[in-house]
């Protein structure tokens, strides 16, 4: 009743509403205290990108190994394309298409589903990009994505081409970014509550996670902390708890109040997403490996 009066004083969506107060979850609300997240494979160098299409299949990438790989809702493992760019961040637009960072040489594709190759953007300004490396859609259509500079081995420059690490957006159907956040360190985790206009940023080398509200042009504004801690990547659930990685994955509530933390035997827990035909299934990318664990709240994904 309480949410419901919020909706009508303030013209707010539920999930909305529940990004602008302390949301009553729990840790024992959110997962299964007695579930560990279960290995489904080990034979990857590095894998990260995991990102769910509309049927639950999850795909992600090992970027050592230049592939992308799916995890089907039957649980069925294979490689959805080799040579894939470098392929690290990815994300689903409403059509079914593939965005990717493709780190190899610091683009934006957009992968269709026969696998044929948009190349959305090559370079800001003029300036090669430092490293596209997570991404989400808006409503509209605009690609958000945040930009650190990670030196890679497959590269033949050893230094920026940019002045800074930043996140930028590309407006639908434009052929150039804007930058819409050039104060943070080392910007890295991206994603944004289903109707837009919020978006979460993850400052991994300050350690820091912002909340930003988006405006009509897709440029952010009113700053906010909400969590002392950096992301590698992350993801929400339908009642806008936050998840970020690192260290296994640690939840928090939307006021910033840690509610639970999911232990991964890896050294690194780099991306995630809720998979599954309900999806209820967090999918986990750690390392050399992936997991999955089953929850009590649905992802928004």
């Amino acid at each position: 009743m309480k949410n419901f009066i919020l909706f009508l004083l303030f013209g707010l969506t539920p999930f909305t509403a529940l990004c602008q107060m302390d949301a009553l979850s729990t840790n024992d609300n959110v997962v299964d205290t007695n579930l560990r997240a279960t290995l489904i494979s080990k034979q990857f160098s590095f894998t990260e990108g995991a990102s769910v299409d509309k049927h639950g299949n999850v795909f992600f990438t090992d970027q050592p190994n230049d592939k992308i790989w799916e995890y089907d809702v039957n649980g069925k493992l294979s490689v959805f394309m080799d040579k894939a760019g470098r392929a690290n961040g990815t994300y689903f637009d409403k059509k079914g298409n593939l965005l990717v960072c493709a780190d190899e040489h610091n683009q934006l594709w957009l992968i269709h589903p026969d696998k044929k190759i948009d190349t959305l953007l090559t370079n800001y300004n003029g300036h090669r990009l430092n490293g596209p490396n997570d991404v989400w859609m808006d409503t509209k259509g605009g690609i958000y994505f945040t930009d650190p500079y990670y030196q890679r081995p497959y590269w033949s420059r050893t230094t920026t081409d940019m002045p800074g690490q930043y996140v930028f957006y590309l407006p639908k159907g434009k052929k150039e970014a804007i930058t819409v956040a050039d104060d943070l360190r080392q910007p890295n985790g991206i994603v944004g509550i289903p109707d837009g206009k919020y978006l979460y940023v993850a400052d991994i080398k300050a350690n820091k996670t912002y909340r930003y509200q988006t405006t009509p042009d897709g440029t952010l504004t009113d700053k906010q902390l909400v969590i002392t801690q950096g992301s590698d990547g992350m993801t929400l659930d339908e009642h806008g708890n936050i998840y970020l990685t690192g260290k296994g994955v640690t939840v928090y509530n939307p006021a910033g109040k840690k509610i639970a933390h999911i232990d991964i035997p890896e050294p690194w827990t780099a991306n995630l997403c809720f998979a599954g035909k309900n999806r209820k299934d967090l999918f986990i990318t750690a390392s050399t490996a992936i997991y999955i664990i089953r929850m009590k709240v649905k992802g928004v994904e």
